[in-house]
């Protein structure tokens, strides 16, 4: 018999626990200590109802993380179907960098709920699989240089987890992504040798 945490919730059951993340990611952004009873009056569940999908503090914000990282995957596969690859590739990347600074706003929450080391792992199969998505469509396309690995695309963007959420943010991490994404064009088959 299959395990019931694999059993696929019902969609009612499925809709409540995704507004519990929605209203857990605002409030646990804004206060890490904000009351999961606050929470789940946002979210219009009873607490019966929220502690069936999140039995402690922690499993909650570990789930907001898992969560939010399989948002940001998704979008990948979503901006490859309306754009070109580059563009999609490019936009993701500021998809990840807002995630990057919610991420910031939640990193006191996850402190204090989780063991140092903990969340290494979260939510890295999701993003590994978005970028190899998208790489290996420009890699096709030829709007890249070959040979990039998704390793390769982590480490050059690693620099926005350095930028201060709280200042302005939008305009570094602009300037940092378009940075990589020149270079991810430069000695791109379908480009030459041209600049953008």
């Amino acid at each position: 018999m299959q395990p019931k945490k694999d059993v696929p919730l019902r969609s009612d059951a499925q809709r409540n626990r995704e507004r519990i993340l929605e209203v857990a990611l605002a409030e646990l952004t804004r206060s890490a200590d904000a009351p999961l009873s606050a929470i789940a009056k946002k979210a219009g569940v009873g607490q019966g109802t929220f502690y069936r999908h999140f039995p402690s503090r922690e499993a909650l914000v570990l789930e907001v993380y898992r969560y939010e990282m399989q948002q940001v995957a998704d979008t990948a596969a979503q901006l490859l179907e309306t754009r070109t690859p580059d563009r999609a590739l490019r936009e993701w990347m500021d998809r990840l960098a807002q995630y990057a600074m919610a991420k910031a706003g939640l990193a006191d929450a996850m402190r204090k709920a989780t063991a140092r080391g903990t969340l290494a792992g979260l939510g890295h199969a999701p993003v590994t699989a978005a970028v190899t998505l998208l790489l290996n469509a420009n890699d096709e396309a030829g709007t890249i240089r070959p040979g990039v690995t998704p390793d390769d695309f982590v480490l050059a963007i690693a620099g926005l987890w350095q930028i201060d959420p709280h200042g302005d943010w939008q305009a570094r991490a602009g300037r940092l992504l378009d940075l990589v994404m020149d270079g991810l064009r430069a000695g791109a088959p379908g480009t030459g040798a041209r600049r953008h």
